[in-house]
């Protein structure tokens, strides 16, 4: 019993000393903490008072609905000017503040009852809207300068309330599944999907199946045209054409496009035409790849198809590396992690986190992390809440969701802004902290990227405050951080065993960097053809069906044959959030690429750098034209040229990781 006793006190001792190796940040992320309640006020979700139970959305949405119809009527009862701006970004506030909030919770809140309370605001807010569309549609035109008679201010509002219902339509048709007589399918394989009786239910394209006639199915069925659906896409593109022309442009991509970086669809079709015939190459290459991987696995088609694309980059890329991301995980503990970021953003921005208590009712979950983000000399910027775990009923994605925009308040105060981070990352159990994949931290930096975009912006207005900016300059900051999360330099100071403390080697990071070459190109080709497909739909009427447009688009700017009898246009469901402009990620990361190499190859901590940076790119949000910010940046203007080759330069089997 005594020697239990003491092998029991030097594990404890042991256990002490390495938790007391983590800053305050590391350990709030890789020690699980008590939170203590007792007697505490109950503060409500994100310390709004109102919501510190469900019914507090009806509340909250009351107030925010009653300031809003005053500011509406302010807004359209003055001429169009300073006060009218004003007035506008405190009607984009008040319901942002609660709208934003609600569409955050309606998926996060692991409380069933808090979910549909919050699903219920964001209707009733979202029906409100719709009823004063007319007031907030013309206050929109006459800020642009677009003046127009009642006939057609009336059309205007008819086809935007129209188009509302056909995005639904179209968002939710994207997604059912396709079904099959289960007879019709080869019964060796009918246990890959979703059986419902006699039908075979096929709700995705089980692209990574190591089974040839899995995928083949899979994408023919799925992909299968549905004629109500192609009717809703038509109708939707007519609607946001006609809409575009009523007010003065040739097409909706015309008007989509106005004030990106881009400017004009023909500079986009110019960019994706140019990198596809500087990819040419590369891509060709990695088709040939492609097919010599077929033939090992005996297909009886020797021919790449598109259902083969991502099965066989995947097959290629293990081959040739084998990246296990259990060999990397041990490194990477989400403490570590955190605690690599706290300390980029202090060399490069002046900034730190540091962890701060909630009060009881401000989280809607107790694995929540709240941190405060904190400049060396200007004090508080703003608040991150780090919802990083999976649990049960949270949505599987990673994403940024802001709260609360930051703006200078009517007295003088800047209203500091509010985000929270989503991941899905494994949650800690009481031996081992949380261990990422290389995968995660990449996910991490980019997310935390977007997160430092809106803490630095310092905006008058808080519609154009941080992320929300031009789509194709907003995944800027979010890639660059993936360059960072690359650089050995930058994964040592944080990298280590969470047992030994060991040092990530060097060679792990080379390695898994020129894995992730492989086949980009073709990667990258498809995704230029997603992007052409899109430019060409919202271009001027081409009056023939979708699926001719895609059939001639993809044989232009992907190089794996159409397939008959499929319409993947009717999965593209970005093309109601991105209309015109999936373009973008594209076009951001070539910038990101420019800013890397130019400006943080040399010195990933250049204070210098850091602090351009936030002055050129990361203050404005969407205030400033984005080509102004990237000159500012890069201290030129860059050229469609300058965009290809550093999207080139990076996909290039010769170009190595820094180190």
């Amino acid at each position: 019993m005594r020697c239990s006793r003491l092998v029991l006190q030097r594990w404890n001792a042991l256990y002490r000393r390495s938790v007391n190796t983590w800053s305050a940040v590391g350990a709030a992320f890789n020690v699980q903490h008590q939170r203590s309640e007792h007697l505490q006020k109950n503060v409500g979700l994100f310390r709004v008072s109102e919501l510190s139970g469900p019914a507090g959305f009806q509340m909250a949405q009351h107030q925010a609905l009653r300031e809003a119809e005053f500011l509406v009527h302010k807004a359209c009862t003055h001429p169009p000017g300073a006060v009218t701006v004003e007035t506008f970004d405190q009607l984009s506030d008040s319901l942002c503040r609660v709208a934003d909030l609600a569409d955050f919770i309606k998926v996060a809140h692991p409380d069933a009852a808090f979910r549909e309370a919050a699903e219920r605001t964001c209707v009733d807010i979202g029906t409100v809207v719709e009823k004063r569309v007319a007031e907030l549609f013309m206050f929109d035109f006459e800020i642009s300068g677009i003046h127009l008679d009642e006939s057609k201010r009336s059309k205007a509002v008819a086809l935007n309330v129209k188009l509302l219902d056909l995005y639904h339509e179209f968002l939710s048709g994207s997604q059912l599944p396709n079904a099959i007589d289960k007879r019709l399918l080869p019964e060796h394989i009918r246990h890959c999907f979703s059986i419902d009786g006699n039908r075979v239910q096929i709700g995705g394209l089980h692209a990574d199946s190591p089974n040839e006639l899995v995928r083949e199915a899979a994408y023919k069925i799925f992909l299968y045209p549905n004629a109500s659906l192609l009717l809703c896409l038509d109708e939707l593109l007519a609607c946001r054409h006609e809409l575009a022309t009523l007010v003065g442009y040739e097409s909706f991509a015309h008007r989509a496009l106005k004030g990106t970086m881009a400017k004009t669809p023909e500079t986009v079709m110019k960019f994706l035409k140019l990198l596809t015939e500087k990819l040419s190459d590369r891509t060709s290459r990695d088709f040939k790849m492609m097919k010599e991987m077929k033939k090992q696995t005996h297909s009886t088609n020797p021919e790449v198809m598109p259902w083969d694309h991502a099965y066989l980059s995947s097959a290629i890329r293990t081959e040739k590396f084998n990246i296990d991301p259990s060999i990397y995980s041990p490194y990477f503990s989400l403490g570590a992690c955190m605690e690599g970021l706290n300390r980029l953003f202090t060399q490069l921005l002046g900034v730190s986190f540091q962890t701060e208590q909630a009060k009881m009712g401000e989280l809607w979950s107790e694995d929540v992390r709240k941190l405060a983000v904190v400049h060396e000399t200007e004090g508080l910027l703003g608040y991150i809440y780090c919802d990083f775990f999976r649990r049960c009923d949270k949505p599987h994605q990673d994403c940024h969701f802001t709260i609360r925009g930051g703006r200078l308040r009517e007295d003088g105060i800047y209203q500091v802004p509010v985000v929270v981070l989503m991941l899905s990352l494994p949650p800690p159990n009481g031996k081992t902290p949380c261990l990422l994949t290389p995968s995660m931290v990449e996910n991490l930096f980019h997310e935390m990227g977007h997160a430092m975009h809106s803490m630095l912006g310092r905006t008058r207005y808080q519609h154009v405050t941080g992320t929300r900016c031009s789509t194709d300059f907003a995944e800027v900051p979010s890639i660059l951080m993936e360059y960072f999360a690359s650089d050995y330099r930058v994964v040592s100071q944080f990298a280590q065993h969470y047992q030994t403390g060991e040092p990530l080697p060097e060679s792990l990071v080379s390695r898994l960097c020129e894995s992730k070459r492989v086949c980009s190109a073709a990667d990258t080709q498809l995704q230029i053809f997603y992007a052409a497909l899109d430019q060409v739909y919202h271009g001027k009427p081409q009056y023939r069906s979708t699926t001719d447009i895609l059939r001639e688009i993809q044989e232009n700017f992907y190089g794996l044959p159409y397939v008959n009898d499929t319409a993947w246009q009717l999965r593209f469901s970005h093309l109601v959030g991105y209309g015109a402009k999936y373009y973008s990620y594209l076009m951001s990361r070539a910038v990101a690429s420019m800013v890397w190499r130019q400006c943080f190859l040399e010195d990933p901590f250049s204070r210098v750098m850091g602090e351009r940076y936030r002055r050129e790119m990361l203050a404005h949000g969407g205030s400033k034209e984005p080509m102004l910010m990237v000159q500012g940046m890069l201290q030129k203007t860059p050229s469609i040229e300058d965009f290809v080759d550093a999207l080139v330069l990076d996909l290039d089997a010769n170009f190595k990781c820094p180190v």
